[in-house]
């Protein structure tokens, strides 16, 4: 139940809506994308505006509240009662500049609505598999799509972002600006503060050639082979997956160029996978591709294809007491094994393959994992016991570091946790976190002092830039 305290004083400097469990907007607004998940916070505020963020975060902070953050709801991995949902998905403010070839977006921004708004310049977003995809969550994740192989992850784009940090602060984080938070928001996940705009850079793409084509399933093996040694000549501009579903093998691709030039590369998987029952290729822009994905109840990196993973991968789709319909294998690397000096902490850039199954089957399990890194890309990972395998133990730790300075009490807790690791001085004791003060709740909690230049009724923009 929300503290009646907590409800006044967002009231009083919140210019959005505040639901409660039984109010007409609260069910629709906390409800999430897989329906087996049924988060039921004490609180759903839905802001207007960075300040209303703001004061909520204020809000809750004072009353110990943890807060979880959504737009679309393709990002939440577990239930939780209690604490403050922030329903940003009214904040879908989405700007381009032509020019810098950069896109400024609000924290409910869809990719459909950056994809509509790029390609009249001839521009493109590293977007992902559906345009329904909030982009800020996304791309928090790190953000793999199908020009990932070409101009990397969608968190390598970003050049800035406005943070509403746990103790109320507003920043603004980039290169030379909260550097260290700028570093962790480039796939460390959402769980560093509430991000109110992203700018990220736009990419030359107009037209791709790109779809799903259909062969047969008894072409399987045989193509699945082909595969393996040739994506280690296929240029970044083309992205590749097989599928395997009870009824055909597909391929799936985008080319990011020429029609006649994708299919001079991909003649060899023709050649084995045989005459096409569907020929799904086409030539369309690259804001009108619909190509999907697998939904990704299993997912594996594999650092190569042995025969022993191939054979059962055939055999699985065919074994309907396994209860697999789907599995996609699909080629990474390119870009995204290419990082600059100062990316951010994607992890396992370097694995060429992952097998995405749309059921985690224990002999899938069991089958791939001695041929699997055991490591994960954070936005396919839905279970939030291993968020530390989408990362390289050094940068989980340097995670958890920049935790302890911007979230030291650990408000943002109730998704995707990185536990805020204290920095420790050569005699052993904490360093303390630059403008975070605590003090005892009267229920014997830990409560957080308001930060200097904060009211505890209307909030102020906090000059952190």
């Amino acid at each position: 139940m929300a503290n009646p305290s907590t409800l006044r004083r967002l009231r009083r400097a919140f210019d959005g809506t505040v639901h409660l469990p039984g109010d007409t907007a609260y069910d629709a607004l906390r409800a999430p994308l897989n329906p087996a998940l049924n988060p039921r916070p004490a609180i759903v505020a839905a802001p207007a505006s960075a300040t209303d963020v703001q004061a909520a975060v204020i809000a809750a902070r004072e009353d110990g509240l943890p807060v979880a953050v959504q737009a679309t709801g393709h990002g939440l991995h577990r239930s939780y009662v209690g604490g403050l949902l922030l329903s940003v998905s009214g904040m879908r403010s989405v700007s381009v500049d032509p020019e810098r070839r950069l896109a400024r977006v609000g924290p409910g921004a869809t990719w459909g609505q950056v994809l509509a708004a790029a390609a009249p310049f001839g521009l493109a977003p590293l977007s992902g598999s559906s345009p329904s995809v909030g982009v800020t969550g996304f791309t928090l994740g790190g953000g793999v799509g199908w020009l990932s192989r070409k101009h990397g992850f969608a968190a390598d784009s970003v050049v800035r972002a406005e943070v509403v940090t746990a103790t109320g602060q507003r920043v603004v984080a980039s290169p030379d600006r909260h550097a260290d938070l700028f570093w962790a928001l480039r796939g460390g996940g959402g769980g560093f503060g509430v991000v109110t705009e992203l700018e990220f850079r736009l990419h030359p793409v107009t037209r791709v050639y790109a779809g799903t084509s259909y062969f047969p399933l008894e072409r399987a093996a045989e193509t699945l082979a082909v595969y393996r040694d040739w994506v280690e000549s296929a240029p970044d501009e083309l992205s590749t997956a097989i599928l395997l579903t009870r009824d055909a093998l597909g391929i799936r691709l985008v080319h990011a160029g020429e029609a006649a030039e994708a299919e001079r590369l991909i003649e060899p998987l023709r050649a084995a996978a045989g005459p096409a029952l569907v020929d799904g290729f086409r030539t369309e822009p690259y804001a009108a591709v619909a190509i999907g994905g697998t939904a990704p109840r299993h997912l594996d990196l594999l650092p190569r294809l042995p025969d022993a993973v191939l054979d059962f991968l055939v055999e699985s789709v065919g074994d309907e007491g396994l209860g697999i319909s789907t599995i996609e294998l699909r080629h990474w690397g390119g870009a995204m094994a290419r990082p600059a000096a100062d990316a951010g902490p994607v992890g396992h850039r370097g694995v060429p393959f992952s097998v995405i199954a749309d059921s985690a089957e224990p002999a899938l399990v069991e089958t791939l994992r001695p041929h699997a890194t055991g490591g994960t890309f954070l936005n396919f990972l839905a279970d939030t016991t291993r968020t530390a395998s989408a990362y390289t133990p050094s940068d989980y730790r340097r995670l958890a570091e920049v935790r302890a300075t911007y979230d030291p009490d650990d408000a943002f807790r109730l998704n995707h946790r990185i536990p805020p690791r204290r920095i420790l001085e050569p005699h052993g004791r904490p360093v303390e976190s630059p403008g975070l003060g605590r003090r005892m709740g009267a229920r014997g909690g830990v409560r957080a002092r308001p930060v200097a230049g904060h009211s505890r009724t209307r909030p102020v923009r906090v000059d952190a830039r």
